[in-house]
C-alpha cells in the first residue's frame, strides 16, 4: 500500500517520477487566467484567519468548489458563503473532509495545507483545532504576495471589465517591490450579452468612461477599440470571453445595429438576433486583438445561475452553475472562419465545459493553424468542473490523439483563491504520469527521455511564455 500523498503521489512509474521531480516540479507558474482581485495583490493583503483565505470572507466571494461540497452536506448558506462565524465555517469544512473521498477537494485541500502552511496532519474534525492554530500562526506573515512567491508564480493575468480603470494594475506596474508580473485581461462579456437586462446600463457606464455618448453599434465598437488600446498600454496580452452558448451568424452592420438598439431599449431579442449581433461584435473584437498580437480565450459551455431561488437570495456567480449541452460546432466554425478570412484570426484558446466536446473542439482547432505560429488555435486545459483527474486525463489524451500536447500552454487556476496554485502541481503530476506510462509501455522510446523532459518543461511554463509573449 502506498503512503497517503507521498512525494510520488499520482506517479506510478519510475519514468513518471523522473519526469516530475527532474523537470516539472520546479518550473515556474504562469497563471494566465484567474479571478484574483488586483487590489488584494497590490495591498499585499493579510488574511485574518484560515477560514477567510480558504473558504471566503463571508461576502459571497470565495471558492465555489468548496461551497458546493458544503451545500451537499446540508449546512446553512450563511455558514458557507455568508457572514457566519469564521471558526464555525472552518470546523464544518474540516469535519466534512473525510466525506470528500474521491473528490479532488480532498487532494487539493491537503496540498494547500502542506505547500502553504507546512501542515501534514490529515484534515478531519479531530485535527481541526491544531490545523487552525498552526495555519493562523503562518498567516501572520503569509500575505497574498508571499503566497505567490512561495509557489514560484511569475505572471498572473486577472479578469477585468472594459470599464475598469485598472488603477491597481497601474500601481503594481510602478511597484518595484512586487516580484510577480500582474497583468489585466480584457473581459467584454457585458458588451456582448445584448439580451440581458443590464446591457443598456453597462453601455452607459462605458460611455462615461470614454467621455461621449454611445448611441449606435459603431459608437460601441469605437469605444471598445479605445479600451483595448488602453488595456494594451497597461500590459494586457489576453482577452477572455464566457461564451456559454456560441452565437454566430453572418450579419451586416445594419442588422447588428438594429439588435443593439433593441438591447438599449430593453426589447426582447430572439436567438437569431443574438446570432447576428454577437457574431458581428466577436468578429470585430478578434480583429482588434489581432492588431496588438493578443490571445483570445473562448470559454464555452457554462449554464449559469440554475437555482433561481438562490440567485434571488445571494446573487449571481456564487456556485450554482452547471454544464451546458448545446451543440455549437457549426457556429463556432463559422465564427473562426469569418475572422480568418482576412488573416486576422488571433491566437485563440478554446475551452469546453462539457467533456463530450473535447474531441470535436480539438479537431476543429487544428483547422485554423498558421505558418510561423505554434498552435495558433488550441484547446485549453480541462476547465472548471473538469479540472480533476478524470477530466484532465481525458483532455490530455485528446490532445495527444488529435492535437499536439507538446505545444500546449498548460495549466491555469481560473480561481478566486490565492491557495489554488497547488492545482498546477496536480496537473503536472498527472501529465508526467501519462507521459511516463507511454515510455514504460513501449509507446515512446526511452532514448528520447531527455527530449521528453524538455517537452514537460515546455508544457509547464515555456510554451505559455512564448505563446503569450511574456518572456522572463
Amino acid at each position: 500500500m502506498k503512503p497517503f500523498m507521498d512525494e510520488d503521489f499520482l506517479l506510478e512509474t519510475e519514468t513518471a517520477k523522473k519526469l516530475y521531480h527532474e523537470h516539472a516540479e520546479h518550473m515556474p507558474i504562469i497563471d494566465y487566467h484567474c479571478h484574483l482581485q488586483p487590489k488584494e495583490i497590490y495591498e499585499d493583503k493579510k488574511f485574518r484567519n484560515l477560514s477567510e483565505v480558504w473558504l471566503g470572507a463571508g461576502d459571497r466571494y470565495g471558492d465555489h468548489y468548496k461551497w458546493r461540497a458544503l451545500r451537499a452536506r446540508g449546512y446553512e448558506e450563511d455558514s458557507i458563503s455568508g457572514p457566519d462565524d469564521d471558526y464555525k465555517k472552518f470546523t464544518q469544512f474540516a469535519e466534512s473532509m473525510p466525506y470528500f473521498v474521491g473528490n479532488p477537494l480532498y487532494h487539493w485541500s491537503h496540498l494547500e495545507m502542506r505547500r502553504y502552511f507546512g501542515i501534514d496532519e490529515i484534515i478531519n474534525a479531530e485535527n481541526a483545532p491544531v490545523i487552525w492554530e498552526k495555519a493562523n500562526k503562518v498567516l501572520e506573515t503569509l500575505t497574498t504576495r508571499e503566497m505567490m512567491y512561495k509557489m514560484n508564480v511569475k505572471t498572473v493575468c486577472t479578469t477585468d471589465d472594459p470599464v475598469d480603470s485598472l488603477e491597481w494594475h497601474k500601481k503594481m506596474s510602478e511597484d518595484a517591490t512586487l516580484k510577480v508580473k500582474v497583468l489585466p485581461a480584457f473581459r467584454p462579456d457585458k458588451a456582448i450579452n445584448v439580451e440581458l437586462s443590464w446591457f443598456a446600463d453597462w453601455v452607459k457606464s462605458l460611455a462615461e468612461v470614454v467621455g461621449r455618448p454611445i448611441n449606435s453599434l459603431n459608437d460601441l465598437c469605437t469605444a471598445l477599440a479605445e479600451r483595448i488600446k488602453f488595456f494594451d498600454e497597461m500590459g494586457s496580452k489576453l482577452a477572455d470571453h464566457a461564451l456559454d452558448v456560441v452565437h454566430y451568424a453572418p450579419a451586416s452592420y445594419g442588422e447588428a445595429n438594429a439588435v443593439f438598439l433593441k438591447g438599449m431599449t430593453g426589447d426582447s431579442i430572439s436567438d437569431e438576433e443574438q446570432d447576428k449581433y454577437k457574431g458581428y461584435i466577436l468578429v470585430f473584437l478578434a480583429r482588434e486583438y489581432s492588431k496588438y498580437g493578443w490571445t483570445q480565450q473562448y470559454h464555452i459551455g457554462a449554464m449559469r445561475n440554475n437555482s433561481k431561488a438562490m440567485l434571488g437570495k445571494i446573487g449571481p456567480d456564487t456556485g450554482f452553475d452547471a454544464i451546458e449541452d448545446s451543440t455549437y460546432m457549426e457556429k463556432l466554425s463559422g465564427l473562426l472562419g469569418e475572422i480568418d478570412m482576412d488573416g486576422n484570426l488571433p491566437k485563440t484558446i478554446l475551452y469546453c465545459l462539457n467533456p463530450g466536446d473535447n474531441y470535436a473542439l480539438t479537431v476543429l482547432a487544428g483547422c485554423f493553424q498558421k505558418e510561423g505560429v505554434k498552435n495558433r488555435v488550441q484547446v485549453g486545459t480541462a476547465w472548471w468542473f473538469l479540472d480533476q483527474q478524470d477530466g484532465m486525463r481525458q483532455n490530455m489524451e485528446t490532445l495527444m490523439q488529435v492535437g499536439l500536447i507538446a505545444q500546449s500552454v498548460g495549466m491555469l487556476t481560473d480561481s478566486r483563491s490565492f491557495l489554488a496554485y497547488p492545482r498546477h502541481e496536480y496537473y503536472r503530476r498527472i501529465l508526467c504520469n501519462m507521459l511516463g506510462n507511454l515510455v514504460e509501455s513501449g509507446q515512446y522510446p526511452l532514448e528520447e527521455l531527455p527530449r521528453l523532459g524538455k517537452i514537460v518543461e515546455d508544457i509547464c511554463y515555456n510554451n505559455a511564455a512564448e505563446y503569450f509573449g511574456f518572456g522572463d
